[in-house]
């Protein structure tokens, strides 16, 4: 039988581990890269069996690869802690690695929700996706090395789109909702300040409303209501908050990196007195 590795990648998430590796019976192994986990994640992953890689991993393409390092199964399986899955979807997947010619790697569809409210439409521009390629053979997928929402290489032959969804858990209100794009920006902004690919404001206003016009029109995040609108806007603000906190973190690393200032030397009391006679 073909063997199948689930791979997921966490930092701080017993709240919700349990309910992500207790639906993976379908799988032969769980590899679990705990990064910086100061919670009872790692006791919970062994708790089910899981494969431990504990470290720093302040980049995701890293902390991927060190994950896929440890993965000993053909197919590989991609999921984070706040992801579910249903009978239905492992009975899918077994179908698909282990059918007469399966391909290299398969799209798999994401039902994403802000709390209890299932959002299928607008998702996009590096905000959220309704569609991620997550199962492939070991060897067909890297990362690159960014912090936030690495670039994926794929190789080989592409499969096709799975029917079975995973049930990401994206934010669990407005406020959180805010909260992420916090984050995520601020990673980018990283990754941009160290790469030097800082485009205009100009540039990025422009970004900003094709991306908003793209989810909230193109990819109908209308038909979503408040929040369809929000998600656009935020994808819309996405790559301008992330430019505006690089440039910030050029000047404050310019600031740094210039020499403390030297006050003049105090002059002797005597020889003050001196010049004034």
């Amino acid at each position: 039988m073909t063997k199948l590795s689930a791979l997921i990648c966490v930092h701080n998430e017993e709240q919700r581990l349990h309910g992500c590796l207790s639906a993976l019976s379908f799988c032969d192994e769980i590899v679990v890269v705990a990064d910086r986990c100061s919670d009872g994640t790692e006791a919970i992953a062994r708790q089910y069996g899981a494969v431990v890689v504990s470290g720093i991993f302040p980049v995701e393409g890293p902390r991927k690869h060190a994950g896929i390092a440890r993965c000993t199964g053909d197919w590989i399986l991609e999921l984070d802690a706040d992801e579910g899955v249903t009978p239905a979807f492992g009975e899918e997947i077994r179908a698909t690695i282990e059918g007469a010619n399966p391909a290299d790697w398969y799209q798999i569809p994401v039902d994403n929700y802000v709390g209890d409210q299932l959002v299928r439409h607008g998702w996009g521009g590096s905000f959220g996706t309704s569609s991620a390629a997550r199962l492939f053979r070991r060897g067909h997928k890297s990362w690159k090395n960014e912090r936030v929402h690495p670039g994926a290489k794929l190789q080989g032959t592409f499969g096709g789109r799975l029917t079975q969804p995973l049930n990401h858990m994206v934010d669990e209100d407005i406020a959180d909702m805010f909260a992420r794009l916090g984050r995520y920006t601020a990673l980018k902004g990283q990754d941009l300040a160290d790469n030097g690919k800082i485009k205009s404001l100009a540039d990025d206003a422009f970004r900003g409303v094709r991306r908003f016009f793209k989810c909230y029109v193109s990819r109908k995040g209308y038909k979503e209501g408040d929040l369809g609108f929000l998600i656009s806007l935020m994808a819309a603000l996405y790559p301008i908050l992330s430019n505006l906190r690089a440039r910030e973190i050029i000047r404050n690393r310019a600031c740094e990196a210039k020499p403390a200032y030297a006050a003049p030397a105090a002059v002797p009391l005597r020889l003050a007195e001196a010049a004034g006679q």
